[in-house]
Protein backbone atom coordinates (compact mmCIF):
# COMPACT_ATOMS: atom_id res chain seq x y z
CA UNK A 1 0.00 0.00 0.00
CA UNK A 2 1.19 3.46 -0.51
CA UNK A 3 1.89 5.83 2.74
CA UNK A 4 1.06 9.13 3.18
CA UNK A 5 4.16 9.28 6.18
CA UNK A 6 6.10 6.81 4.65
CA UNK A 7 9.03 5.87 7.19
CA UNK A 8 12.03 7.13 4.31
CA UNK A 9 12.10 9.39 1.53
CA UNK A 10 15.37 10.86 0.33
CA UNK A 11 15.58 14.56 -0.05
CA UNK A 12 16.94 15.75 -3.14
CA UNK A 13 17.03 19.86 -3.62
CA UNK A 14 20.33 20.38 -3.59
CA UNK A 15 22.67 20.19 -6.69
CA UNK A 16 21.51 16.52 -7.43
CA UNK A 17 20.11 16.83 -10.69
CA UNK A 18 22.74 19.33 -11.92
CA UNK A 19 25.63 17.09 -11.23
CA UNK A 20 23.82 14.03 -12.58
CA UNK A 21 23.27 16.17 -16.46
CA UNK A 22 26.61 16.96 -15.94
CA UNK A 23 27.87 13.29 -15.93
CA UNK A 24 25.40 12.16 -18.50
CA UNK A 25 26.23 14.91 -20.94
CA UNK A 26 30.04 14.79 -20.27
CA UNK A 27 29.58 11.48 -21.00
CA UNK A 28 31.26 10.22 -17.80
CA UNK A 29 28.87 7.69 -16.39
CA UNK A 30 30.88 4.86 -15.13
CA UNK A 31 33.16 4.67 -12.16
CA UNK A 32 35.70 6.63 -13.95
CA UNK A 33 33.73 9.69 -13.57
CA UNK A 34 35.49 12.70 -11.72
CA UNK A 35 32.70 12.66 -9.34
CA UNK A 36 33.77 9.27 -8.09
CA UNK A 37 37.03 11.23 -6.68
CA UNK A 38 35.61 14.17 -5.56
CA UNK A 39 32.90 12.50 -3.32
CA UNK A 40 35.59 10.81 -1.54
CA UNK A 41 37.55 13.65 -1.01
CA UNK A 42 34.51 15.56 0.07
CA UNK A 43 33.33 12.51 2.31
CA UNK A 44 36.64 12.24 3.74
CA UNK A 45 37.07 15.98 4.82
CA UNK A 46 34.38 16.11 5.98
CA UNK A 47 34.71 13.66 8.69
CA UNK A 48 38.42 14.45 9.33
CA UNK A 49 39.72 11.18 7.70
CA UNK A 50 42.48 11.13 5.07
CA UNK A 51 41.00 8.79 2.60
CA UNK A 52 37.28 7.90 1.37
CA UNK A 53 36.85 4.69 -1.18
CA UNK A 54 33.28 4.61 -2.45
CA UNK A 55 32.15 1.42 -4.00
CA UNK A 56 29.11 -0.10 -4.54
CA UNK A 57 27.10 -0.28 -1.44
CA UNK A 58 27.19 -0.83 2.80
CA UNK A 59 27.37 -4.18 2.09
CA UNK A 60 30.37 -4.03 0.13
CA UNK A 61 31.93 -1.48 1.54
CA UNK A 62 32.35 -4.05 5.16
CA UNK A 63 33.14 -7.03 3.33
CA UNK A 64 35.97 -4.74 1.29
CA UNK A 65 36.80 -2.84 5.26
CA UNK A 66 37.05 -6.63 6.25
CA UNK A 67 39.10 -8.39 3.05
CA UNK A 68 41.45 -5.70 3.54
CA UNK A 69 42.69 -6.22 6.91
CA UNK A 70 43.03 -9.77 6.05
CA UNK A 71 39.63 -11.23 7.73
CA UNK A 72 39.38 -14.99 5.97
CA UNK A 73 38.37 -18.52 6.82
CA UNK A 74 39.17 -19.52 10.57
CA UNK A 75 39.09 -15.58 11.86
CA UNK A 76 36.05 -14.44 13.71
CA UNK A 77 34.44 -11.19 14.15
CA UNK A 78 32.29 -9.70 16.98
CA UNK A 79 29.46 -8.21 15.71
CA UNK A 80 26.14 -7.35 17.85
CA UNK A 81 23.33 -9.20 18.18
CA UNK A 82 20.93 -6.32 17.31
CA UNK A 83 21.83 -4.94 13.63
CA UNK A 84 20.64 -5.41 10.12
CA UNK A 85 21.92 -8.68 9.26
CA UNK A 86 24.40 -7.11 6.15
CA UNK A 87 26.93 -6.76 9.15
CA UNK A 88 27.28 -10.61 9.51
CA UNK A 89 27.14 -11.38 5.86
CA UNK A 90 29.95 -9.47 5.67
CA UNK A 91 32.04 -11.51 7.74
CA UNK A 92 30.14 -14.81 6.22
CA UNK A 93 30.98 -13.83 3.03
CA UNK A 94 34.38 -14.17 3.53
CA UNK A 95 34.32 -17.57 5.05
CA UNK A 96 35.07 -16.10 8.36
CA UNK A 97 32.81 -16.46 11.99
CA UNK A 98 30.81 -13.50 12.84
CA UNK A 99 30.79 -13.65 17.47
CA UNK A 100 27.54 -12.40 18.54
CA UNK A 101 27.69 -9.52 21.11
CA UNK A 102 24.24 -8.51 22.98
CA UNK A 103 23.16 -5.09 23.16
CA UNK A 104 22.94 -3.08 26.10
CA UNK A 105 20.14 -0.40 26.96
CA UNK A 106 20.81 2.05 23.97
CA UNK A 107 20.49 -1.04 21.61
CA UNK A 108 24.14 -1.03 20.83
CA UNK A 109 26.93 -3.74 21.48
CA UNK A 110 27.32 -3.86 25.19
CA UNK A 111 30.92 -3.33 25.99
CA UNK A 112 31.23 -4.99 28.81
CA UNK A 113 30.23 -8.48 26.91
CA UNK A 114 32.93 -8.23 24.30
CA UNK A 115 36.01 -9.07 26.68
CA UNK A 116 34.32 -12.50 27.37
CA UNK A 117 34.18 -13.37 23.39
CA UNK A 118 37.60 -12.53 22.66
CA UNK A 119 39.52 -15.84 21.83
CA UNK A 120 42.74 -16.46 19.87
CA UNK A 121 40.62 -16.52 17.04
CA UNK A 122 39.25 -13.62 17.42
CA UNK A 123 41.08 -10.54 14.21
CA UNK A 124 38.37 -7.47 14.50
CA UNK A 125 35.30 -5.83 16.78
CA UNK A 126 33.01 -4.71 14.20
CA UNK A 127 30.45 -2.10 16.13
CA UNK A 128 27.10 -0.49 14.33
CA UNK A 129 25.96 2.70 15.80
CA UNK A 130 22.20 1.42 15.69
CA UNK A 131 19.52 4.32 14.90
CA UNK A 132 22.21 7.05 14.76
CA UNK A 133 23.39 6.31 18.64
CA UNK A 134 26.90 6.23 18.63
CA UNK A 135 28.89 2.97 20.65
CA UNK A 136 30.63 3.60 23.32
CA UNK A 137 33.90 3.67 21.07
CA UNK A 138 35.92 4.70 24.06
CA UNK A 139 35.64 1.20 25.74
CA UNK A 140 35.96 -0.48 22.20
CA UNK A 141 39.35 1.17 21.13
CA UNK A 142 40.82 0.39 24.80
CA UNK A 143 39.94 -3.44 24.19
CA UNK A 144 41.24 -3.43 20.64
CA UNK A 145 44.46 -1.88 21.70
CA UNK A 146 44.40 -4.51 24.93
CA UNK A 147 44.30 -7.57 22.40
CA UNK A 148 45.91 -5.78 19.22
CA UNK A 149 42.58 -6.34 17.28
CA UNK A 150 41.10 -4.36 14.54
CA UNK A 151 38.46 -2.17 14.77
CA UNK A 152 36.06 -2.06 11.72
CA UNK A 153 32.78 0.69 12.49
CA UNK A 154 29.90 -0.15 10.50
CA UNK A 155 28.10 3.40 10.07
CA UNK A 156 25.43 2.59 8.02
CA UNK A 157 22.90 4.58 9.95
CA UNK A 158 25.01 7.43 11.53
CA UNK A 159 26.38 9.72 8.97
CA UNK A 160 28.09 12.66 11.07
CA UNK A 161 29.02 10.39 13.58
CA UNK A 162 32.72 10.81 13.62
CA UNK A 163 34.76 7.20 13.11
CA UNK A 164 37.72 6.63 15.39
CA UNK A 165 38.33 3.22 14.27
CA UNK A 166 40.81 1.62 11.35
CA UNK A 167 37.89 1.60 8.67
CA UNK A 168 34.38 3.31 8.79
CA UNK A 169 31.86 2.20 6.69
CA UNK A 170 28.59 3.82 5.67
CA UNK A 171 25.75 3.25 3.08
CA UNK A 172 24.27 5.30 0.78
CA UNK A 173 21.05 3.19 0.23
CA UNK A 174 17.46 5.37 -0.41
CA UNK A 175 16.74 5.50 3.11
CA UNK A 176 19.94 6.77 4.72
CA UNK A 177 20.66 10.29 5.94
CA UNK A 178 22.32 10.87 2.75
CA UNK A 179 22.04 8.91 -0.25
CA UNK A 180 23.17 8.04 -3.69
CA UNK A 181 20.34 5.07 -3.92
CA UNK A 182 22.61 2.54 -3.64
CA UNK A 183 26.22 2.72 -2.67
CA UNK A 184 28.57 3.18 -0.09
CA UNK A 185 32.38 4.54 0.92
CA UNK A 186 34.28 3.44 3.60
CA UNK A 187 36.98 5.73 5.41
CA UNK A 188 40.52 5.54 6.78
CA UNK A 189 43.71 7.54 7.89
CA UNK A 190 45.60 4.46 7.02
CA UNK A 191 46.96 4.92 2.93
CA UNK A 192 47.78 1.46 2.67
CA UNK A 193 44.62 0.22 3.44
CA UNK A 194 42.73 2.56 1.66
CA UNK A 195 44.65 2.02 -1.49
CA UNK A 196 44.04 -1.98 -0.68
CA UNK A 197 40.02 -1.37 -0.69
CA UNK A 198 39.93 0.85 -3.95
CA UNK A 199 42.55 -2.43 -5.53
CA UNK A 200 39.86 -5.23 -4.57
CA UNK A 201 36.66 -3.01 -5.00
CA UNK A 202 37.83 -2.79 -8.90
CA UNK A 203 38.99 -6.27 -9.94
CA UNK A 204 42.77 -6.01 -8.17
CA UNK A 205 43.56 -5.05 -11.98
CA UNK A 206 47.61 -4.44 -12.28
CA UNK A 207 49.10 -1.10 -13.01
CA UNK A 208 49.80 -2.60 -16.48
CA UNK A 209 45.71 -3.35 -16.73
CA UNK A 210 47.05 -6.27 -18.75
CA UNK A 211 44.11 -8.86 -17.36
CA UNK A 212 46.19 -10.57 -14.84
CA UNK A 213 44.41 -10.87 -11.59
CA UNK A 214 46.76 -11.76 -8.70
CA UNK A 215 44.17 -12.48 -6.68
CA UNK A 216 40.40 -12.91 -5.76
CA UNK A 217 38.65 -9.40 -6.19
CA UNK A 218 35.36 -8.00 -6.77
CA UNK A 219 33.24 -5.56 -8.99
CA UNK A 220 31.87 -2.89 -6.18
CA UNK A 221 32.26 0.10 -8.24
CA UNK A 222 30.15 2.87 -7.65
CA UNK A 223 29.19 4.82 -10.45
CA UNK A 224 29.80 8.47 -11.36
CA UNK A 225 26.37 8.74 -11.59
CA UNK A 226 25.40 7.64 -8.17
CA UNK A 227 28.74 9.76 -7.05
CA UNK A 228 27.06 12.73 -8.42
CA UNK A 229 24.29 12.57 -6.16
CA UNK A 230 26.18 11.82 -2.94
CA UNK A 231 28.38 14.28 -3.30
CA UNK A 232 25.38 17.11 -3.97
CA UNK A 233 24.16 15.03 -0.32
CA UNK A 234 27.49 15.86 1.67
CA UNK A 235 27.08 19.30 0.24
CA UNK A 236 23.95 19.73 2.45
CA UNK A 237 24.88 17.51 5.29
CA UNK A 238 25.04 19.69 8.02
CA UNK A 239 21.67 21.18 6.87
CA UNK A 240 20.36 17.55 6.93
CA UNK A 241 21.27 16.83 9.58
CA UNK A 242 20.14 20.03 11.46
CA UNK A 243 17.24 19.46 10.14
CA UNK A 244 16.79 15.90 11.81
CA UNK A 245 18.00 17.13 14.97
CA UNK A 246 15.43 19.33 14.76
CA UNK A 247 12.54 16.09 13.97
CA UNK A 248 13.83 14.25 16.56
CA UNK A 249 13.52 16.90 19.43
CA UNK A 250 9.83 17.52 18.37
CA UNK A 251 8.88 13.33 18.47
CA UNK A 252 10.29 13.09 21.78
CA UNK A 253 8.52 16.64 23.06
CA UNK A 254 5.12 15.04 21.76
CA UNK A 255 5.76 11.61 22.53
CA UNK A 256 6.40 11.96 26.29
CA UNK A 257 4.21 10.68 29.27
CA UNK A 258 2.35 8.58 27.18
CA UNK A 259 1.46 5.29 29.25
CA UNK A 260 2.68 2.50 26.61
CA UNK A 261 5.00 4.31 25.11
CA UNK A 262 8.83 4.03 25.85
CA UNK A 263 11.41 6.87 24.62
CA UNK A 264 14.69 5.34 23.67
CA UNK A 265 18.07 6.94 24.90
CA UNK A 266 19.04 9.83 22.96
CA UNK A 267 20.13 9.80 19.37
CA UNK A 268 24.04 11.50 18.29
CA UNK A 269 22.10 11.80 14.61
CA UNK A 270 19.35 10.75 14.01
CA UNK A 271 18.66 8.23 11.35
CA UNK A 272 15.25 6.57 12.20
CA UNK A 273 13.05 7.48 15.45
CA UNK A 274 12.80 4.25 17.34
CA UNK A 275 10.26 3.74 20.43
CA UNK A 276 9.43 0.59 22.46
CA UNK A 277 5.40 0.11 22.13
CA UNK A 278 2.67 -1.49 24.47
CA UNK A 279 0.62 -3.67 21.90
CA UNK A 280 3.47 -2.85 19.54
CA UNK A 281 1.94 -4.52 16.48
CA UNK A 282 -1.63 -2.80 17.23
CA UNK A 283 -0.50 0.51 16.81
CA UNK A 284 1.36 -0.29 14.10
CA UNK A 285 -2.17 -1.41 12.12
CA UNK A 286 -3.80 1.51 13.80
CA UNK A 287 -1.11 3.45 12.23
CA UNK A 288 -1.01 2.07 8.86
CA UNK A 289 -4.64 2.90 8.30
CA UNK A 290 -4.08 6.45 8.62
CA UNK A 291 -1.67 6.42 6.09
CA UNK A 292 1.73 6.25 8.63
CA UNK A 293 3.99 3.42 8.08
CA UNK A 294 6.02 2.34 10.57
CA UNK A 295 8.58 -0.61 10.81
CA UNK A 296 9.46 -3.36 13.46
CA UNK A 297 13.70 -3.21 15.02
CA UNK A 298 16.02 -5.58 14.02
CA UNK A 299 15.67 -9.62 14.76
CA UNK A 300 18.70 -10.90 16.66
CA UNK A 301 21.54 -12.45 14.82
CA UNK A 302 21.26 -15.54 16.69
CA UNK A 303 17.54 -15.67 15.95
CA UNK A 304 18.84 -15.54 11.98
CA UNK A 305 17.80 -19.53 9.98
CA UNK A 306 21.41 -18.88 9.24
CA UNK A 307 23.27 -18.14 12.80
CA UNK A 308 20.37 -20.06 14.83
CA UNK A 309 21.87 -20.45 18.17
CA UNK A 310 19.88 -21.56 21.54
CA UNK A 311 18.86 -19.32 24.03
CA UNK A 312 18.37 -16.11 21.69
CA UNK A 313 14.96 -15.71 23.92
CA UNK A 314 16.68 -14.63 26.32
CA UNK A 315 19.03 -11.35 25.09
CA UNK A 316 18.13 -8.36 25.59
CA UNK A 317 18.23 -7.85 21.40
CA UNK A 318 15.14 -10.46 21.49
CA UNK A 319 13.42 -8.20 24.72
CA UNK A 320 13.69 -5.23 22.19
CA UNK A 321 12.72 -6.96 18.72
CA UNK A 322 9.92 -7.81 20.44
CA UNK A 323 8.47 -4.38 21.27
CA UNK A 324 10.54 -1.90 19.21
CA UNK A 325 9.47 -0.22 16.19
CA UNK A 326 10.64 3.06 14.29
CA UNK A 327 8.29 6.02 12.85
CA UNK A 328 8.53 7.87 9.53
CA UNK A 329 11.73 9.69 9.98
CA UNK A 330 12.75 11.91 6.75
CA UNK A 331 14.55 15.10 6.33
CA UNK A 332 11.63 17.41 5.24
CA UNK A 333 9.15 16.03 7.75
CA UNK A 334 6.95 18.71 8.43
CA UNK A 335 6.48 19.91 12.53
CA UNK A 336 2.27 19.26 11.21
CA UNK A 337 3.43 16.17 9.82
CA UNK A 338 4.84 14.88 13.12
CA UNK A 339 1.72 16.33 14.90
CA UNK A 340 -0.72 14.03 13.21
CA UNK A 341 1.59 11.15 13.52
CA UNK A 342 1.76 11.68 17.27
CA UNK A 343 -1.91 12.48 17.37
CA UNK A 344 -2.52 9.02 16.45
CA UNK A 345 -0.32 7.36 18.34
CA UNK A 346 -1.83 9.28 21.48
CA UNK A 347 -5.28 8.92 20.61
CA UNK A 348 -4.39 4.64 20.59
CA UNK A 349 -3.53 5.04 23.83
CA UNK A 350 -6.39 6.87 24.95
CA UNK A 351 -4.49 10.16 25.51
CA UNK A 352 -5.63 12.77 23.14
Amino acid sequence: MGYKYPVSQPWLEGRELEYVTKAVTGNWISSQGPYVRQFEEAFAAYNGIERGVACSSGTTALTLALRALGVGPGDEVLVPEFTMIATAWAVTYLGATPVFVDCGDDLNMDPGLIEAKITPRTKVIMPVHIYGRRCDMDAIMELAFEYNLRVVEDTAEAHGVRPVGDIACYSLFANKIITSGEGGICLTDDHRLADQIAHLRGMAFNKEHNFLHKKLAYNFRITNLQAAVALAQVERLDEILERRAAIDKHYTAGLEGIDGITLMPPRDVLWMYDLLADRRDELMAHLAAEGIETRYFFKPMSRQPGYLAEGWERLNANRFAETGLYLPTYTQLTEPDQDFIIGKIRAFYGEE
